[in-house]
C-alpha cells in the first residue's frame, strides 16, 4: 500500500513540473541511479528484508523429538512456562522473559530445542544467523536488527498468535565483546540495537517477543548482553553421556529396517563423545553401507563399520608398503596392550586399515562416562599414548613420526597433572611456575610411564609378536578376538 502511494505521488510530482516547463531531466536521472543502487545493494544483500519468515508451521518439533538433554529440555520448558502463563504474570507483576541463551558444543541440538520451544509456546519461529547483520556499510546490521523484531511482530499478527520466537544462532558473531574493532563500528552499532530492541520488550506488547540464541563461544559474548534483564536464562546444551545417546540413536533409526542383532545400547557405549550430529550421521551411513550391499535390513555389522567412518573418515585407497605396515601394526598393537592392561576390556576395534589421514588406529570403548580424572587414570592415559612408539622402539629398533601426535596429547595429559597440584611439584601455579621446573616435572611423569610400558612389552613379547602376525594377516581385529590371544598367553604363563 505505501509502495502504491509513493509511486503515485512520485509521478504526479513529475508531471507536474513537466507542465510547469522544468527541466525533469536531472531528475529522472538521480532516480534511475538511486534504482540502480538499491537493485546492487539488494542482490548483493546489503538489504535484507527478512520477507521470507522462517515458521514452524510446516515441520512441527516437540521436545519429544530431541534426545539425550533432559535437564536442557527441563530448564527450558521452566523458562517457556513464564510465557505461557500470562495471566500469572500480569497478576504477579513479573517482567517478561526477552531472552535464552543456549550454549553447547557443535551438533548438540540447539537449533531443534529452538524449534521446540516455538511449538511448545505456540510461536512464530524466525531463524537468523550472526553473520547476516555484519556488513562493511555502517547502519546496515542494525536497519537488519530493526527489521527482524519488526518481522517477528507482523507475522504473529497475521496468523493471530500472540507470540513470537527469534532465534539467533552463532549470536557470538553479532553479540561479541564491543571495542575489539576499532576500525569497523559496524559490529557495535548492531550489538547496541539488538540490545535496544530487547529492552523494549514490555509484558503488555500485542505480540510477546522472545529472543532464543545459540553459541559454542560464550566467552566471546559482550557482558552487556548477558545481564539479567537481556539473556535472563543460559541453558547448557552438553554431549550426550550414555542413556541420552541411546535415546537418540533410538530417535534417528525409528524409520529404519533393523536387524535382530542390532545392538543400540552396545553402539551408545561405543561413541563416547558423540554429539547429536555424530549420531544422526552415524545411523544415516549405516543405511547408506548397507544400501551398497543390497541388504534390505541394517545389521549390527554396519554401524560397526560406521563408527569407524564418522571418527577417521572413509577407507582410503592407497595402500603403504609392507614395511610401514608392519610397523603400524606394531604401534597400533602397543596402544591396545597397554590399554588392556590398565582397563580390561577396553579395546573395540584393532586395525591397520588406512582411513581420513591415519594408517592405522586402535579404538577404544568408555566403561562409564567420566566428568572427573583421578590422577591414576590420566597417567594410565599416557602410557597407552607412549605404547605405540615404545613398541615400535623395543620390536623394531627405532621410533617414527607417526607418534607426533601421541606425544603432543601426552604432554597436555602430564601439564594437566601439575595443574591439578598432582605431580612432585605440589599445588602450583602454571602461569607463574618457572620453565626449566615445568619441563622437568613433566619429563618425570613421561619417564615413569615410559619404564612402566617398556617393561610390560618385554614380559610380553613373544604374544605380543603373535597378534602383530594375526592382524597384518587379517589387517583388523576386534576387541574380543584381541583379548582372546591375551588369555591364550596368560593361561600358557
Amino acid at each position: 500500500m505505501h509502495k502504491e502511494l509513493s509511486i503515485g505521488a512520485g509521478a504526479a510530482l513529475l508531471i507536474f513540473l513537466l507542465v510547469g516547463g522544468y527541466n525533469i531531466g536531472p531528475l529522472l536521472l538521480i532516480a534511475l541511479m538511486c534504482g540502480v543502487l538499491f537493485y546492487m545493494l539488494r542482490t548483493r544483500g546489503m538489504v535484507k528484508t527478512f520477507d521470507k519468515v522462517t515458521t514452524n508451521g510446516n515441520l512441527q518439533i516437540s521436545f519429544s523429538d530431541v534426545g539425550g538433554q533432559a535437564s536442557a529440555i527441563q530448564e527450558l520448558q521452566e523458562a517457556l512456562d513464564f510465557i505461557k502463563n500470562q495471566a500469572d504474570i500480569r497478576r504477579l507483576g513479573i517482567r517478561p522473559l526477552k531472552g535464552i541463551l543456549l550454549t553447547g558444543p557443535p551438533g548438540t541440538g540447539k537449533t531443534l530445542l529452538a524449534r521446540a520451544a516455538a511449538s511448545y509456546t505456540d510461536a512464530v519461529f524466525l531463524a537468523a544467523s550472526g553473520s547476516e547483520f555484519i556488513e562493511m556499510y555502517a547502519g546496515v546490521g542494525a536497519q537488519r536488527v530493526r527489521k527482524l523484531f519488526q518481522s517477528a511482530r507482523e507475522s504473529a499478527v497475521k496468523q493471530k498468535k500472540k507470540n513470537a520466537m527469534i532465534f539467533i544462532d552463532e549470536i557470538e558473531v553479532l553479540g561479541g565483546k564491543r571495542g575489539q574493532n576499532s576500525s569497523h563500528m559496524e559490529y557495535d552499532q548492531t550489538l547496541n540495537q539488538l540490545l535496544v530492541e530487547m529492552d523494549g520488550i514490555k509484558i503488555d506488547d500485542e505480540v510477546q517477543v522472545l529472543l532464543v540464541a545459540a553459541t559454542n563461544r560464550a566467552d566471546m559474548l559482550d557482558p552487556a548482553i548477558l545481564r539479567p534483564g537481556r539473556f535472563d536464562r543460559q541453558v547448557r546444551v552438553d554431549l550426550p553421556d550414555k542413556v541420552g545417546r541411546l535415546e537418540i540413536l533410538t530417535l534417528h533409526t525409528r524409520n529404519k529396517p533393523l536387524a535382530k542383532d542390532v545392538n543400540l545400547e552396545s553402539l551408545a557405549k561405543d561413541t563416547f563423545g558423540f554429539s547429536g550430529a555424530h549420531l544422526e550421521s552415524l545411523a544415516n551411513e549405516a543405511a547408506i553401507l548397507a544400501m551398497r550391499e543390497g541388504s534390505k535390513e541394517i545389521q549390527q555389522i554396519h554401524f560397526i563399520e560406521s563408527v569407524d567412518k564418522v571418527i577417521m573418515g572413509g577407507k582410503l585407497d592407497r595402500r603403504p608398503s609392507m614395511e610401514e605396515m608392519k610397523r603400524v601394526a606394531f604401534h597400533e598393537t602397543g596402544h591396545a596392550a597397554i590399554s588392556e592392561q590398565v582397563r580390561a576390556g577396553s579395546v573395540s576395534t584393532l586395525t591397520i586399515t588406512p582411513r581420513g589421514s591415519a594408517l592405522g588406529y586402535m579404538r577404544q570403548t568408555s566403561e562409564d562416562d567420566r566428568y572427573l580424572h583421578t590422577q591414576d587414570y590420566l597417567e594410565n592415559q599416557i602410557s597407552v599414548l607412549l605404547a605405540g612408539a615404545i613398541a615400535e622402539e623395543v620390536f623394531l629398533g627405532s621410533r617414527s613420526t607417526g607418534a607426533s601426535n601421541d606425544f603432543e596429547q601426552a604432554l597436555n595429559i602430564a601439564e594437566l597433572l601439575i595443574k591439578g597440584g598432582m605431580s612432585r611439584l605440589g599445588i602450583v601455579s602454571i602461569s607463574s611456575l618457572p620453565q626449566k621446573d615445568k619441563h622437568s616435572a613433566m619429563q618425570e611423569i613421561l619417564q615413569k610411564q615410559e619404564s612402566r610400558v617398556r617393561e610390560f612389552l618385554e614380559i610380553n613379547r613373544e604374544v605380543f609378536v603373535e597378534i602383530v602376525e594375526e592382524l597384518l594377516a587379517k589387517e583388523k581385529l576386534t576387541g574380543e578376538e584381541f583379548r582372546n590371544f591375551l588369555s591364550k598367553s596368560a593361561h600358557a604363563a
